[in-house]
């Protein structure tokens, strides 16, 4: 009985320690997954800020010499303009709402 009990608690241990390395690989595993995809969109990211950037400077160049080197020096300033002639559209081109009563 007493060789039983040790044979099951030994067994017991080594699932337990199995089942811990397992998991342990697999997130590991996991991790670098994340790694390896956080960087892939990191240059993904940083390569459409570039074309942004390159064609926001292109356009500024186009535009009169004030505006366009303002927009050239400032991305965020084409972004701005952009986004209220969008919300102004919006507001203009908003279909009439019914009112009910």
């Amino acid at each position: 009985m007493s060789q039983a009990t040790d044979k099951a608690r030994e067994d017991l241990t080594t699932w337990a320690e199995d089942g811990a390395s397992r998991v342990s690989e697999g997130f590991e595993k996991l991790k670098g997954d994340a790694t390896d995809a956080a960087a892939t969109m990191q240059k993904d990211v940083g390569h459409g800020l570039s074309q942004y950037n390159a064609k926001a400077r292109e356009i500024a160049n186009k535009v009169s010499a004030g505006i366009g080197e303002k927009v050239a020096r400032y991305p965020w300033v084409a972004i701005s303009i952009g986004l209220g002639i969008g919300f102004l559209l919006g507001v203009l081109l908003r279909p009439a709402r019914k009112l009910l009563m």
